[in-house]
C-alpha cells in the first residue's frame, strides 16, 4: 500500500515521503481499517517537526484522525495507532475506541468531527463551563478547530464573536454564524470586543493560537470570564501575568483532549453522542475547506502548518486512484 512517512524531523513538505509499504498488522485489541477520508490537524506538523508530546518512532506516518471502513463494511472515525497514521490506504486503531460516523456526514466530514469539535465540546462545556447568553471569544474562528467553536457555541445558545486574519477568512467566519468577525489584521482585536459588549469584555475566550491572540484576550476577558488554552498554532506559547488575573478576577483554563480518552473514556462516547445528534440535525456541520488526494498529503500539512488554509483540509485516498 501507499503511506506517507517521515523518515527525519523538519517541516512536512520537506521531510514527508510517499513510500510503498506493507499493510498494517493489528495487534491484540487492534483492527485494521481502510482510510476512506483522513482529516489534517495541527498535531501532524508538530509530529513532523519532533515537536508533538508524542514522539513516534521514524520512520512513522502521521494522521492522527480518519474516517475508516471495517473489513465487515461499517464506517467509523478513529484515530490511527501510531506510528501507522492516517495518511495511507490502511491504518490500525484501538478496536474499543472506534466510533460510529455519522450518517449526516460524508466521510470527508466525517473525519473532520472528531478531534475538532470533541476538543470543542470539552472546551467550552467542561473546562470553562459556557452558559447561554455568555459571550464567546474564538480565535482563528474560520480555521479547522476555531470553526469547530463557533459552531458548538452558537449551538449552546452564546452570543460569538469570531477572529479571522483577512478578508476571506473573515467572510467563512461570518457564514459560520458569528455574531460579530474581527479582521485581526486591520482592527484591533480588544478594542473591538469591548465595543460590541458595551465594555464587559468576553465571558469565554477560546484560543488555539497562543502568542498575540493571548495578549489580546487578557485585556478584553470579562469580570469572572475564562481564557481556554487550547493550543498554540502561532508558535508563541504566553507567560500569563498571574498577577493580572487575579486583579481582573478571571481564569486560565487549559485543555487536553487526549488526556479524556485515557481517563475518562465514556466522556469521550457521550459527546460523540451528541456531536451526531447535533450533526443530524444540522446544527453543526464540519467546515471541510479542501479535499486533497493521497498524493497531495505532504502539501496540505504544509499549508496547516503555516496558517493559510480555511477550515479542515481533508486527505481522500481514493481521490487518485488510491485505496481498494
Amino acid at each position: 500500500m501507499q503511506a506517507w512517512r517521515v523518515h527525519t524531523h523538519g517541516e512536512p513538505r520537506e521531510v514527508m515521503r510517499l513510500d510503498e509499504v506493507p499493510e498494517p498488522q493489528p495487534r491484540d485489541g487492534e483492527v485494521r481499517l481502510r482510510v476512506r477520508a483522513a482529516g489534517v490537524n495541527f498535531p501532524d506538523a508538530l509530529l513532523c517537526r519532533g515537536q508533538y508530546q508524542i514522539r513516534p518512532p521514524l520512520p512513522f506516518t502521521p494522521g492522527v484522525e480518519i474516517c475508516g471502513e471495517t473489513e465487515d463494511g461499517r464506517r467509523v472515525i478513529a484515530n490511527p495507532a501510531l506510528p501507522h497514521g492516517g495518511f495511507a490506504e490502511y491504518v490500525t486503531a484501538p478496536e474499543a475506541a472506534l466510533l460510529p460516523a455519522p450518517d449526516a456526514l460524508d466521510d470527508a466530514e466525517a473525519a473532520a468531527l472528531h478531534i475538532g469539535y470533541q476538543t470543542g465540546w470539552f472546551g467550552l462545556h467542561r473546562r470553562a463551563r459556557l452558559q447561554p447568553g455568555e459571550t464567546l471569544l474564538v480565535h482563528a474562528a474560520a480555521g479547522g478547530v476555531g470553526s469547530a467553536a463557533v459552531q458548538l457555541g452558537k449551538a449552546a445558545g452564546a452570543t460569538v464573536i469570531g477572529v479571522a486574519g483577512g478578508k476571506d477568512k473573515a467572510a467563512a467566519a461570518q457564514a459560520l454564524g458569528c455574531d460579530l468577525v474581527i479582521d485581526r489584521t486591520t482592527e484591533d482585536v480588544a478594542a473591538r470586543v469591548k465595543e460590541f459588549t458595551g465594555g464587559r469584555g468576553a465571558d469565554v475566550v477560546y484560543d488555539p493560537v497562543g502568542g498575540d491572540a493571548y495578549a489580546a484576550s487578557a485585556k478584553c476577558v470579562a469580570f469572572e470570564g475564562r481564557i481556554l488554552v487550547v493550543g498554540f498554532a502561532s508558535g508563541g506559547i504566553p507567560s500569563p501575568a498571574l498577577n493580572h488575573a487575579l486583579i481582573k478576577n478571571y481564569s486560565i483554563v487549559g485543555l487536553h483532549w487526549g488526556l479524556y480518552a485515557a481517563k475518562d473514556p465514556a466522556a469521550v462516547l457521550a459527546c460523540h453522542a451528541e456531536l451526531t445528534r447535533l450533526a443530524a440535525e444540522g446544527v453543526v456541520k464540519p467546515l471541510v475547506g479542501e479535499r486533497v488526494p493521497l498524493s497531495g498529503a505532504a502539501d496540505a500539512v504544509q499549508r496547516v502548518a503555516d496558517g493559510t488554509t480555511t477550515g479542515r483540509l481533508v486527505v481522500v485516498p481514493g481521490a487518485d486512484g488510491g485505496g481498494a
